[in-house]
């Protein structure tokens, strides 16, 4: 009877890996592709723009990011600044990036001298990298995170966590002590014996890898599942200001007005977060709010910082000048931390470089899996198939 009911289970079990491998295929090739494409980005577009990412010091002081704005559209009207990277490196260019235009389009990001403001070009490979990143976290949908792609992508993921639980439970083999039995595939087998093994095997060697990636890959496609995991991980206060409705970001003085607001600049922004910082910052990142507003956020990455997670994040009065909050990596708890790394996690670069190249190898094998996976269904489907009867016997009188 137990018997019976396992070989039951089992067969349930397959049909739902089955279907849900058919259906989502394609699919998740597609993401794990572009996710591998994107494991060395940040090395290869430094690689790219060497040439541009760096200048030759100088003996006189780096111009106020206000002034190199300024002196940027005097050239040229590059398009409505939206953020400038400035570094405490002397040696180092500052990027500029810009607001999308009418049309929703960004135009690319510059390099720029900081000692006179020189454009020294648009980094390489920024908007390959772009589209890939788009393709792959909402399959080039309009509207991106606001469009149904990033929810098309939350469901693969669903899927593909259904498809590893189900997969390990249909290959556990009888001997589940053995390492041999579960890490070392027979390559001495043809035809769907060896599509089976390989499946098997080296699925058992990526489970590990793809259910990091899925797990944390969900976090960008459902605020339910972002919500839950902030309100597990993170301390009350901070999960309950992180689950309020985002609010533009007005001063009480400023939304009083009700004449238009005027441009703000970034150097009240700038001399308070440097009265605050001094020189133990890199680099940081000055962003000017999306709606009408005053306060600035800068996120800035300490001179030992190794991930791109690990940063600070400041809110600035851009017209007082005013520290309004300062949320420092270093006090986070353990899960926010986590909470923070997310993205880092995903890629596998809270492991170093040898973490990115695993991530990136067990993405780059996921067309393995699907075509393993429907040359067995359809060789399942054969066999299941009756064997036709003689030809002599569908004559009638014969």
């Amino acid at each position: 009877m137990a018997a019976r009911l396992g070989h039951t289970i089992k067969a349930a079990l397959l049909q739902v890996h089955s279907i849900a491998g058919l259906v989502l295929a394609l699919l998740l090739a597609l993401i794990a592709l572009t996710g591998a494409v994107m494991s060395f980005e940040d090395e290869i577009v430094d690689h790219l723009n060497a040439g541009i990412m760096r200048v030759s010091p100088r003996d006189m002081p780096a111009l106020m990011p206000d002034e190199l704005v300024a002196r940027l559209k005097a050239g040229q009207d590059f398009g409505q600044v939206s953020a400038v990277m400035l570094s405490s490196d002397p040696a180092a260019a500052v990027r500029v990036r810009f607001a999308r235009d009418e049309q929703g389009a960004r135009p690319a990001s510059l390099y720029v001298d900081p000692y006179d403001a020189r454009v020294l070009g648009p980094p390489r490979g920024e908007e390959f990298f772009a589209t890939v990143r788009r393709l792959h976290r909402w399959l080039l949908v309009p509207g991106d995170a606001k469009g149904w792609g990033r929810q098309v992508t939350g469901v693969a993921a669903l899927g593909l966590i259904v498809m590893l639980i189900s997969g390990l439970v249909l290959r556990w083999p009888r001997r589940a002590r053995s390492v041999k039995m579960w890490l070392r595939p027979n390559l001495g087998l043809s035809g769907r014996g060896l599509h089976r093994s390989l499946h098997a095997v080296i699925g058992t060697w990526v489970l590990p890898v793809y259910l990091v990636m899925t797990l944390t890959g969900l976090w960008y496609s459902f605020d339910w599942y972002k919500d839950g995991v902030v309100w597990l991980l993170a301390r009350p206060e901070v999960s309950a200001a992180k689950m309020q409705p985002k609010m533009s970001a007005k001063t009480p003085r400023a939304s009083a007005r009700s004449e238009p607001a005027q441009p703000i600049g970034f150097d009240q922004a700038w001399a308070t977060f440097r009265r605050e910082e001094a020189d133990r910052f890199a680099k940081a990142l000055l962003t000017l709010p999306p709606s009408p507003g005053t306060v600035i956020r800068i996120r800035s990455w300490g001179k030992n910082s190794t991930l791109d997670t690990t940063r600070d994040e400041f809110r600035i009065d851009a017209a007082t000048g005013q520290l309004v909050s300062a949320e420092r990596y270093a006090d986070k708890t353990f899960g926010e931390k986590i909470i923070a790394n997310v993205l880092d996690i995903h890629r596998g670069a809270v492991l170093g470089w040898p973490g990115k190249l695993a991530f990136m190898i067990a993405a780059a094998l996921m067309p393995l899996f699907s075509v393993t996976g429907i040359l067995l269904y359809l060789s399942r489907r054969k066999l299941r198939r009756p064997a036709q009867p003689p030809l002599g016997r569908l004559v009638p009188g014969e």
